[in-house]
């Protein structure tokens, strides 16, 4: 599927004050028109929800000079808008990112709202890329310190590097046996940056939460990794622990294949 007319789709779930956000619109915009539509908050680990019974308002403003549409809901409710009611036309590639964070391995994959907003990108029919940015751990560290001046160079060089992996899907097209593509790398990493083709690797968090008080607790994510030991070679977390970019060709519920064993037993609670 080739993606090398009309404009590009950007979200995001960091929302509009994202320090990734302006870098990546710029350098986009290098690739063909751009639309922005972001939340109007930060909305992480949101996966792919919807809005249901909220309104959601809609607030047109602009950053550093790019018009962007900040949305008061969830990143997936950015592209279904973006795709179908904020803007003449449809998108030919949403784009959603540079996450802060990384958002490799499965678990994580599932919890992302930057990746529900390009799930949300397939289902309306539209290719979608993901791009996140981090560290292996210390994961909450690191993101104290991403919107500091003196990490500005990171954003700069995240946006090169996104740029240059989308202008290579209009000019080559989207894989045809793909859903999306979920792009992640290290920190500092730039469009020279060695790259692999991976898997999702087959691995989980641990508890997310802490304790304040009696029955209370708070979202406390520290990075650490459950059945890590499971990142084989080819996966997208041994490709980040090597420093390689990692690009994973992502086909959304594929259908898993059953032992005789297990298609009779199966069909036997049916009867």
């Amino acid at each position: 599927m080739l993606c090398r007319v009309g404009y590009i789709l950007v979200t995001n779930d960091d929302g509009v004050d994202s320090p990734a956000l302006v870098p990546l619109v710029r350098a986009l915009r290098e690739l063909g028109p751009v639309r922005v539509a972001v939340p109007d908050a930060e909305r992480s680990w949101i996966g792919k929800a919807i809005s249901r019974w909220d309104e959601i308002r809609v607030q047109h403003i602009e950053r550093e000079g790019i018009a962007m549409a900040a949305v008061g809901g969830y990143p997936a409710d950015c592209t279904n808008l973006g795709v179908h009611s904020l803007f003449e036309g449809r998108p030919d590639l949403v784009v959603s990112g540079v996450n802060i964070g990384l958002n490799s391995g499965l678990g994580f994959f599932l919890s992302s709202g930057t990746i529900g907003a390009a799930m949300e990108g397939w289902i309306a029919g539209i290719p979608a890329l993901a791009f996140s940015v981090g560290v292996q751990g210390h994961d909450r560290e690191w993101k104290e310190r991403a919107a500091a001046p003196e990490s500005r160079d990171i954003w700069q060089r995240a946006a090169a590097l996104a740029a240059d992996i989308t202008r290579t899907i209009q000019e080559s097209g989207f894989p045809v046996a793909a859903d999306l593509l979920s792009v992640n790398f290290p920190v500092g990493a730039g469009p020279e940056t060695p790259r692999a083709l991976t898997e999702l690797a087959a691995v989980g968090y641990r508890s997310l939460f802490r304790r304040t008080s009696d029955g209370v607790f708070v979202h406390d994510y520290t990075g650490e990794l459950r059945n890590e030991a499971d990142a084989h070679a080819a996966t997208d977390v041994a490709a980040l622990r090597e420093g390689r970019v990692s690009i994973t060709p992502v086909r959304l519920a594929h259908t898993a294949e059953l032992s005789p064993e297990h298609r009779r037993a199966l069909l036997r609670a049916s009867d």
